[in-house]
């Protein structure tokens, strides 16, 4: 029991004097700059001295006279030349805790320097100095001037350490090591390990850090005691970083993302200004790199419209389109505001360009709704449009399922007004953005979009387009996809925005399912598919693997360093809440209606062949669906979409919310 006492008190009393220790570097680290310097020549002052008197001592032994004037004056002298030969060595303005290899540089050349003066001074001073002291003396001198600054750099970085959060970093590249490299430079994470994949890196230690297996993750989470995870792979693609993230994921653990390897090159971030890992990672989509020809045969030298330019698809295909050197691009839309957004941006990169063909491109913001045919007529004529990127649409499920008779006007009619409008004018290729949801639709926006196919259709088929011919009609065609990723109505910026907020996730069923697609990948396949039309053709992208919702938001909460809340873990962080599904949304969605599919030269694009109603026989719907509108007799409106080809299947009564206040007051009127 004594000695385990003594024990104790020992281990206490180590406790106290690190303790000291430190506070005492932490009070020096503390000081102003000119205090630091001055500290600094103290020590490399008493370095000297004591530098100098063991070499004697271990040179002579005994005979060495420690009060000897001239040697002391002859020290004086390698003093004041040495302290002014390290001041234009630069070697009181380096920060110690950040010394690097020109400090050394700088260090060894004093030592040198101090060295010289020794043998130099003894003789001036005609002090006995034998021969091989100014060597002894150098050696001394570089181990105390040199060591006092490793001394501290180490202890002040270790100080530093402890008020950093640890991380892991994935990657043991040239990214990875340059992250090292800044981060132990900056003031927030303390790198501990590696992971790598690469068999030829595990077990090595690259910057003191040692490179260990994936499968070797938790152990050494819980052994470094990691708080956070970063990603360094900026090269690596969509697909090997989704497999990554699908391991990361279970770690629980926040995993941040060094930069792409485009904008750390092009200057526009740094390694070590992390980003939030992006979904298109997390479905490991790599896009096909796009065909140059198509992307240029309906845009380059060419006047090109986009309806609805200012929404998500219609500004990404209106910077895709820039990119392909229109000669002018006429940007129509019905909102104010976004159509100021995008005129600013895309003028920003018109005066930045560097290349003379792109600044002369003419932009003009056009303020209209699709469904004003004059208004069409008027614009097309005016600026002679060629091309035409139909986007402009409601495409809100809900929103459309409670206005349905806007969402008819803009979907149904404004296409119509717009296509009429397109082959009056003799332009030269319509392109309709439509979506997977026109695919036997259950809600009032896929059936309306399924109809402004049928339109496109039974146009294409009434005024066929003949290339050889001498003014060929228009060539109409059609994109069909499903939802992309970060658009107005999208789930994960809704997700992102409730995570940040402390949850709870609302989530309409757990078993729904959708697809998804980047917004520039979505435009880019939309321009090709467009260029590939013959007049009618219905174009399908393939959207990969259908991905679940409530997987999505899992892995979001996960990758975000938190927990889900539920019945087995009360204590999590996020709960995930089931809202019930809303008026007109499916559980999945399809892209096709049938199977007769065919491929095209890109594996992304597929075109299908379904059936539609003939112009004369769509024109007396049309007609019909017109008057029910202006009636606002949304009973009507209802039977016109059930009796149309479109496959409409309601999975709710009418929602529309006038119609809903008008019938309840009605009832209450009778009551």
């Amino acid at each position: 029991m004594l000695r385990r006492a003594r024990l104790d008190e020992r281990v206490r009393r180590c406790i106290r004097l690190k303790r000291r220790k430190n506070s005492m570097l932490t009070f020096l680290l503390s000081l102003s700059r000119p205090f630091k310097r001055l500290v600094s020549v103290g020590i490399d002052t008493l370095a000297i001295i004591i530098a100098f008197w063991f070499a004697m001592f271990l040179r002579l032994g005994e005979g060495v006279d420690l009060y000897h004037v001239p040697t002391w004056s002859m020290l004086s002298v390698v003093i004041l030349f040495s302290i002014i030969l390290n001041i234009n060595l630069g070697l009181y303005r380096a920060v110690i805790r950040y010394l690097s290899s020109t400090a050394v540089v700088a260090v060894s050349v004093s030592v040198l320097g101090s060295a010289a003066l020794v043998g130099i001074g003894s003789m001036v001073f005609a002090v006995e100095v034998p021969r091989s002291i100014p060597v002894i003396f150098g050696a001394f001198l570089l181990l105390f001037v040199g060591g006092s600054r490793l001394f501290i750099r180490h202890w002040a970085n270790r100080i530093s350490r402890r008020q950093k959060i640890n991380v892991l970093i994935y990657g043991a590249g040239s990214s990875g090591i340059q992250l090292v490299n800044a981060l132990r430079n900056g003031n927030e994470y303390n790198p501990v390990a590696f992971v790598d994949d690469d068999k030829g890196l595990q077990g090595l230690s690259i910057n003191g850090i040692r490179v260990r297996k994936p499968t070797d993750i938790q152990a050494v989470i819980a052994a470094k005691r990691v708080d956070k995870i970063l990603l360094a792979l900026p090269s690596a693609t969509n697909d090997q970083r989704a497999r990554v993230l699908n391991e990361l994921e279970k770690t629980k653990l926040e995993v941040l993302a060094v930069p792409g390897l485009a904008d750390i090159v092009a200057g526009k971030a740094k390694i070590d200004e992390f980003v939030e890992v992006s979904i298109d990672d997390l479905l490991g989509r790599d896009p096909v790199p796009a065909n140059p020809e198509l992307m240029h045969a309906d845009i380059e030298g060419k006047v090109v419209m986009i309806t609805g330019a200012g929404g998500s698809i219609g500004s990404e295909l209106c910077r895709q389109i820039l990119m392909q050197q229109p000669k002018t691009v006429v940007l129509l839309e019905a909102s104010e505001y976004n159509l100021y957004a995008i005129h600013q941006e895309l003028e920003k990169v018109i005066q930045s360009a560097p290349s003379a063909k792109t600044q002369a491109i003419e932009l003009h913001a056009i303020l209209g709704k699709v469904q004003n045919k004059a208004r069409m007529m008027s614009v097309i004529k005016s600026f002679h449009v060629q091309t035409i990127y139909h986007a402009a649409a409601y495409k809100h499920v809900p929103i459309v399922e409670n206005n349905v008779v806007e969402g008819v006007y803009n979907n149904i009619f404004g296409t119509l007004h717009c296509a009429l409008a397109a082959l009056e004018c003799e332009v030269e290729t319509f392109v309709l953005i439509s979506t997977d949801k026109a695919v036997r639709p259950t809600n009032t926006m896929g059936t309306t979009k399924r109809m402004a196919e049928l339109i496109l259709q039974a146009l294409a088929d009434e005024y066929p387009h003949r290339a050889d011919d001498a003014v060929p009609n228009t060539r109409f065609c059609m994109v069909r996809f499903g939802n992309v990723l970060g658009s107005s109505g999208s789930v994960v910026p809704l997700f992102k925005s409730q995570i940040k907020q402390g949850g709870p996730i609302t989530l309409t069923h757990k078993d729904i399912t959708r697809y998804f697609m980047t917004i520039p990948e979505a435009a880019q396949l939309v321009i090709q598919a467009g260029s590939m039309g013959m007049g009618g053709d219905v174009f399908v992208l393939d959207m990969g693997q259908s991905v679940k919702i409530y997987d999505l938001a899992y892995k979001m909460i996960h990758l975000s360093g938190l927990h889900l809340k539920h019945a087995g873990n009360p204590d999590g962080d996020i709960e995930i809440v089931e809202t019930g599904l809303r008026p007109g949304e499916k559980l999945y969605e399809e892209l096709l209606i049938g199977d007769n599919v065919q491929e095209t030269g890109n594996a992304r694009i597929m075109t299908a062949h379904e059936e539609f109603l003939p112009w004369y026989e769509l024109q007396a719907v049309l007609q019909e669906l017109k008057v029910a509108c202006e009636d606002q007799d949304q009973t009507q409106i209802r039977q016109l979409l059930l009796n149309a080809p479109t496959g409409f299947k309601p999975v709710d009564e009418i929602c529309d919310l006038v119609y809903l206040a008008k019938a309840k007051h009605i009832k209450s009127q009778r009551i």
